[in-house]
C-alpha cells in the first residue's frame, strides 16, 4: 500500500513538473476552462509523434469576439473610477451575460442572470488577459472524510495557490486582450483602494470622534464600563442592560438603558479641577497625585506565583502555536 502511495506521488511530482516546463517555457495551453474573453482554438498536431500519430492536438486561447471587448470595457471603467460594484451594477443595467451565462456549452445554468463583483474581480486580477499564459493558479487536495476513520476515504477539492506559486511563460503565448501597462494600472488602483480603506476601516476602530472619558466612566447601578456612543452629534456613554442579564440578576433594578451625556460630565469634571489647582490646595493636590501613583505601581507588580502563572501560559501558548 505505501509503495503504491509512493509510486502515485513520484508521478504526480514528474507530471507537474513537465507540465510547469511546457507553460513556463513553451507558453503551452495546458486545458482547463479559458477565463472570460477567450475561446479555445486548434493550434495543429500534437508535438508529441506518438500522439499525434492518434490524432491528438493541441490548443490555444484566442480572444472571443462578443466577450473580449467587454474585459477591455471592464478594465477600462475600472482605472477610470468605478468599483468592482459599480462596474458589474452597469453590465447588469446593459444586459451582459455574467461569464456562466454567456459560455453555457461548458458552464451550467447560472443563478444570477448578469455579472456580479466577484465576476469582476476575477477579471481584473486575471494577467492571462496580456497575453502571457499563467498555469498553477489552483491546485487539488485531498482531505480525510473523517480523520477517525481514515477507511472512508479522501475528499478531493481545489484550492487557489498565492500568487507567488503561479507559473508565467516567459514569452506571450497568445493574443492580448489589453496592454501590459492597463493591467499593472488596475493592480496598482487595487492596491490603492485597499490601502484607503484599510485606513478608513482603522480609523472607524479606534474612533474617528474622539471620546475624552473612554474607558473612564462606570454605571453606579451595575459597576460595568460605560461605552462611548454619539445619538445626533452628542456624546453619550451608554449602559445596557438586557433581559438576559436582568434573569441572572434579579435582585438589581436597572434600566434597560442608561444614558449619560458626556458635556454635563466634562464641565463638572473643569469646575473640581479648576478648584484642585488653586493655590491654597495645590500642595495638597499634588501629593495625593503622588500617592496615587505609587498606589497603582504597587497595584502593577506581580507576586512570585502570579508571574509564574503568567509564565506558564506564555509557554503553553508557544507549544500550541508551534503545533
Amino acid at each position: 500500500m505505501a509503495d503504491r502511495k509512493g509510486e502515485r506521488n513520484r508521478i504526480k511530482i514528474r507530471m507537474r513538473t513537465a507540465m510547469s516546463s511546457q507553460a513556463q517555457l513553451q507558453g503551452r495551453y495546458l486545458g482547463g476552462r479559458p477565463p472570460y474573453g477567450y475561446q479555445i482554438a486548434d493550434a495543429g498536431p500534437h508535438s508529441n509523434p506518438s500522439k499525434a500519430a492518434t490524432g491528438q492536438r493541441i490548443h490555444k486561447l484566442q480572444p472571443d469576439p462578443v466577450a473580449a471587448p467587454i474585459v477591455q470595457r471592464i478594465f477600462t471603467m475600472y482605472v477610470d473610477g468605478m468599483s468592482d460594484n459599480a462596474i458589474a451594477a452597469q453590465l447588469t443595467r446593459d444586459g451582459i451575460p455574467c461569464p456562466s451565462t454567456h459560455d453555457t456549452t461548458r458552464n451550467p445554468p447560472a443563478r444570477r442572470p448578469h455579472g456580479s463583483r466577484a465576476a469582476v474581480r476575477a477579471i481584473l486580477i486575471n494577467p492571462r488577459y496580456t497575453g502571457y499564459e499563467v498555469w498553477n493558479k489552483q491546485r487539488k487536495e485531498e482531505r480525510l472524510l473523517d480523520i477517525d476513520d481514515v477507511t472512508l476515504g479522501h475528499r478531493t477539492t481545489m484550492t487557489h495557490n498565492p500568487a507567488a506559486d503561479w507559473i508565467h511563460s516567459n514569452e506571450p503565448a497568445h493574443a492580448a486582450i489589453i496592454s501590459t501597462d492597463l493591467f499593472n494600472t488596475a493592480a496598482t488602483t487595487r492596491k490603492a483602494r485597499a490601502h484607503a480603506q484599510g485606513r478608513q476601516e482603522r480609523a472607524g476602530k479606534h474612533g474617528a470622534r474622539p471620546y475624552a472619558l473612554r474607558g473612564r466612566v462606570r454605571c453606579s447601578l451595575c459597576g460595568r464600563k460605560m461605552q462611548p456612543a454619539t445619538i445626533r452629534n452628542h456624546v453619550y456613554y451608554r449602559c445596557e442592560f438586557k433581559d438576559q442579564e436582568q434573569a441572572h440578576y434579579p435582585d438589581l433594578t436597572h434600566p434597560r438603558t442608561v444614558n449619560l451625556p458626556e458635556d454635563i460630565v466634562c464641565r463638572a469634571l473643569d469646575q473640581w479641577i479648576a478648584r484642585a489647582f488653586t493655590p491654597d490646595r495645590l500642595t495638597a493636590t499634588i501629593e495625593a497625585l503622588t500617592h496615587a501613583s505609587a498606589a497603582a505601581s504597587t497595584a502593577q507588580t506581580h507576586t512570585p506565583e502570579q508571574a509564574q502563572a503568567r509564565q506558564a501560559i506564555k509557554d503553553c501558548e508557544r507549544r500550541l502555536a508551534r503545533y
